[in-house]
């Protein structure tokens, strides 16, 4: 299970999705609209998410396929939402399987940081005060 979504995000769906015999550990990331962003001290209210849908799916589907060569076997699902994404609200969903738990962790570190890097998914920041501001990804 792999897209964009402009409705909430299922995770125990995602969850679902990859969950087998096969594999013992699940990891779940969920990125959340924060209250602030660094070095701008203004409270942020929402995110506003828009992307370029065709790019960003295909790209989300590269990383899962990068994240299984490097630290498969596993199962993969990631999610990103479009629209309007309230405080506290997931607007990122990365959930990876693999048969043990160090594979997954890696895996899906390996994917929040790509998807923030490369994906064609652009994000505004909406101020309690009305203002709003395009701000840059970043990959920790």
């Amino acid at each position: 299970m792999i897209g964009l979504s402009d409705a909430g995000l299922d995770v125990a769906a995602l969850v679902r999705a990859v969950q087998s015999d096969a594999h013992g550990a699940v990891v779940t990331f969920l990125g959340t609209t924060r209250a602030t962003s660094p070095g701008d001290p203004r409270p942020v209210v929402a995110l506003e998410y828009e992307a370029y849908d065709t790019m960003a799916i295909a790209e989300l589907e590269t990383i899962a396929r990068e994240a299984r060569e490097r630290f498969g076997p596993l199962e993969i699902a990631m999610m990103h939402r479009t629209g309007r994404v309230a405080l506290g609200e997931p607007s990122v969903a990365i959930v990876v399987a693999a048969p043990h738990r160090g594979a997954a962790f890696d895996a899906c570190r390996y994917a929040i940081d790509a998807v923030k890097a490369r994906v064609a998914v652009w994000k505004r920041e909406v101020y309690r005060d009305g203002d709003t501001a395009w701000v840059a990804n970043t990959p920790s």
